[in-house]
């Protein structure tokens, strides 16, 4: 029996030294939220903060890193042609300013979000490319039409479409979900993103690329988000498929699944005290900027990079393993 004891009082005197390391650990760990480049802030707890919807960016007590200031251009999109639906604000605006900053004309399309749109375009012309913004609504397939044939007359090619506008509401039930209501997420999410490549597509030459917004929830789902995150599951459907269905012309298709970014769109969805809380369950701890989310797109719209990558769903959602 002896030594069975001594293997047993092996055991637990290996099982005292880990719980002394794990306790002093956990009075030394920092409760910060993970950077692991440059800093980001703000972190949790986020203002307690409501938005109207559409969400106004600059409305927003504590306003969304969009610069990345130091990304430093190479050309990647020189001389190309961009629209970025919902580009007014958060993700939209931070992609934008990238594109720019690497050499492309930028279109803004967007709901009626007037200041964030003309505070995007004197972004965008910053960085020494051009910049139209167009207002209307991606639900409806003309408007889209004419939004596409506008850009390709004013500057005579198109070579990346981002698609990227959205609609979100919470809803603590099934039961919550109005066909009117489900019909306004579906119609935003997934039939705008239809209507833009469809609109595009003619116009793309070989080397062009269309790059979709998803989501983390599109990958796992969220009770609370049942109509948005069913969208967004479709949109990385549609981009697979669509990603199959162009690659003979050269054209290719991908999405980009962030998880939690600060942007109006969950202020403008939250209530002030769940908003506080935002991001805090991942990885991180923290929500991402705008500008933590925007080279992702920039590497899925150059051919320069990406050239032979089609058809994938991208995440960037601050926790391991999504």
């Amino acid at each position: 029996m002896a030594i069975q004891d001594d293997a047993a009082n092996q055991q637990k005197a290996i099982q005292n030294r880990q719980d002394q390391r794990d306790m002093s650990m956990q009075k030394e760990q920092s409760q910060q939220p993970v950077q692991t480049g440059v800093v980001n802030e703000p972190v949790p707890p986020m203002p307690q903060q409501h938005l109207v919807k559409p969400g106004i960016e600059a409305q927003m007590e504590l306003k969304p890193q969009f610069m990345a200031e130091q990304y430093k251009g190479s050309g990647k999109l020189q001389g190309q042609v961009a629209i970025v639906t919902g580009g007014d604000s958060g993700i939209g605006r931070a992609v934008a300013v990238l594109f720019a900053r690497e050499g492309a004309d930028v279109a803004i399309i967007y709901l009626n979000e007037h200041e964030d749109a003309e505070e995007t375009k004197r972004c965008v012309e910053a960085e020494g490319t051009r910049c139209v913004t167009i207002a209307g609504d991606v639900k409806d397939m003309e408007f889209c039409q004419q939004a596409v044939d506008q850009v390709v007359a004013r500057w005579g090619r198109l070579d990346v479409l981002v698609n990227n506008a959205a609609f979100q509401e919470h809803a603590s039930s099934l039961l919550d979900l109005t066909e009117e209501r489900f019909d306004q997420t579906m119609h935003t999410n997934i039939y705008g993103y239809f209507h833009m490549a469809k609109a595009c597509v003619p116009y793309m030459k070989r080397g062009a690329a269309i790059v979709n917004t998803g989501s983390v929830t599109g990958l796992k789902g969220s009770k609370h988000l049942l109509d948005y995150s069913t969208t967004k599951g479709a949109i990385h459907a549609f981009t697979m498929s669509l990603a199959g269905n162009l690659l003979e012309k050269g054209i290719r298709v991908n999405a980009v699944a962030p998880g939690p970014v600060w942007t109006p769109l969950n202020p403008a969805d939250q209530s002030p005290d769940k908003i506080s809380k935002f991001g805090a369950s991942t990885d991180y701890g923290r929500p991402a900027q705008p500008e933590e989310l925007s080279p992702a797109y920039v590497y899925l719209a150059s051919s320069i990079c990406s050239s032979y990558v089609s058809g994938i769903v991208l995440p960037v959602t601050g926790s391991i393993g999504e």
